[in-house]
């Protein structure tokens, strides 16, 4: 018997397994599909998705593969109204422009020195579960047991449907035309999104030694046929292109990709049934505005692994799995109300609603409403600190409360090495304190294991308090004395 199956190689899974596999638990991990993507599908990953990535140790050579976009403009009618910066400050953290294929062939190379792999063309036929484990039917007929099974496969997932997890939605909108196309920029192409006569389009740069490969999306028209070919769908861009953004001499060489799809808003009822857990798509789908997707699934790969290998390892209550539920979902919910409500605006499909856009875009022009959304699509404000495991607040916090994210802090280990504090958490739990901790450190490899926590000393001179850091970078718990930490833990793993 496997110790957990996953579901679905895209960034979610690959992502669990990853974080599985560092932490010594057994996994499989099996996909439909005959092979690896080649359509770059999601383009970007905000600085939460790089962090997630950097602690299961896959980051790799991504940031030197993505494209320096600084800003994109919002053109109305020719004119650019305003510009919208992808860095949070000068030297701030910022979205990298790079397409889903490249995350998932690094997430894949993490995987392969972890000792595990992807089976590829095996699909999951059915799923029944137990008080001790879940039996797959796989799609060759074969069939194998496995203690825990995570679901990343998608908006039609096998695993929900077979978990009995409902996934409530409607559209966001109609269709959408979109294409990663090589171009002859001869002409006056430029980056952003445009509202000219008749609606919108968007035109991104992709990364791509030639420098020459973009993406053009824009709403499928009225009395588009069902099934339009990759002919048609070439055309009307090229179209758009200068109908509403005002391009001329633009020339398509040669199509990477085509789609006409629909963008949807659904969530599941529940990331967890029994023995059978949901992550990413598989949980929550939406409108890709602002990069959100990759980022929140591979937030949910970690949450869940940390909290699961605790579990199968004996150190945590089953309990704590509910968890996962109780700080991911209220994300997604929050990600959906955002990404559709700017979808609804920025690619409104009727006159009145593309006025407002009109009208509404020169606001982005404010630093604070930049500063805010970019915030926001980063994703470092993600706080738990109404969760289950935050406990009751007694007073307000100087400084990140439990459950808040803690910041990247400049660390030292017991021999003197130098390093910020999430390139050391890698899958493990940190002590931040001043001066002595060998108490805590006890208390603390007691209830999560020895060998799972590390001391570090903040640079920043001497601390008044020692801090418990959790794998995902939140923090667990802060304060004075042993006996505090120790029934922090309980909570933790629901001891």
């Amino acid at each position: 018997m496997v110790e957990v199956l996953v579901v679905g190689a895209g960034p979610t899974g690959l992502t669990a397994a990853c974080a599985l596999l560092a932490r010594g638990i057994q996994v499989r991990v099996v996909d439909g599909a005959a092979g690896p993507a080649t359509t770059s599908r999601a383009l970007g990953l905000q600085p939460r998705g790089q962090e997630v990535l950097r602690r299961v140790g896959a980051l790799g050579d991504l940031p030197e593969r993505a494209l320096d976009i600084r800003a994109t403009g919002i053109h109305v009618a020719g004119r650019k109204v305003v510009e919208v910066g992808a860095a949070m400050g000068d030297g701030g953290p910022r979205m990298w422009w790079i397409p889903q294929t490249e995350v998932e062939e690094r997430l894949r190379a993490r995987l392969a020195e972890l000792g595990g792999s992807v089976e590829w063309g095996t699909t999951v036929r059915a799923l029944t579960q137990d008080a001790d484990g879940v039996d797959a039917e796989l799609g060759d007929g074969t069939r194998l047991r496995a203690g825990w099974v995570i679901g990343c496969d998608g908006a039609h997932s096998q695993v929900r449907k077979s978990a009995g997890i409902g996934f409530p939605g409607a559209p966001v909108l109609e269709r959408f035309l979109l294409a990663d196309v090589h171009l002859d920029r001869s002409g006056d192409t430029a980056a952003g999104t445009f509202l000219g006569a008749g609606g919108q389009f968007v035109a991104m740069p992709l990364p791509h030694p030639d420098g020459d490969l973009w993406r053009l999306m824009a709403p499928a028209p009225a009395g588009l046929g069902d099934d339009p070919d990759e002919a048609a769908i070439l055309r009307l861009l090229t179209g758009f292109a200068v109908e509403r953004a005002g391009f001329s001499g633009l020339r398509i060489t040669s199509p990477e990709w085509t789609s006409v799809f629909r963008f949807h808003r659904r969530l599941a009822d529940t990331y967890r049934a029994g023995r059978m857990l949901l992550a990413g798509d598989a949980a929550h789908i939406h409108s890709p505005l602002g990069g959100q997707g990759l980022n929140t699934g591979v937030g949910d790969a970690e949450n869940l692994a940390f909290k699961l290998a605790l579990v199968i390892s004996g150190h945590a209550g089953e309990a704590l799995l509910d968890t996962y539920t109780a700080e991911r979902r209220p994300i997604a919910e929050s990600v959906l109300r955002a990404t559709s409500f700017g979808t609804k605006l920025g690619f409104a499909e009727t006159p009145a609603g593309q006025r407002v856009f009109a009208a509404v875009a020169p606001v982005l022009r404010l630093p604070v409403v930049q500063r805010r959304l970019l915030h926001a699509s980063s994703q470092l404000g993600i706080s738990y600190r109404r969760g289950p495991l935050a406990g009751r607040r007694f007073r307000a916090w100087r400084g990140p409360g439990v459950g808040d994210r803690v910041p990247d802090l400049p660390t030292r280990d017991a021999d003197g090495g130098r390093a910020s504090l999430h390139e050391r958490l890698k899958t493990g739990w940190a002590l931040l304190a001043g001066g002595a901790a060998g108490d805590y450190l006890r208390a603390a490899s007691a209830r999560l294991g020895a060998g799972n926590v590390r001391v570090l000393a903040p640079e920043n001179g001497a601390a008044q308090e020692v801090w418990l850091v959790r794998p995902d970078g939140h923090l667990a718990w802060r304060g004075r004395g042993v006996a505090g930490l120790d029934a922090a833990l309980r909570r933790v793993t629901c001891a």
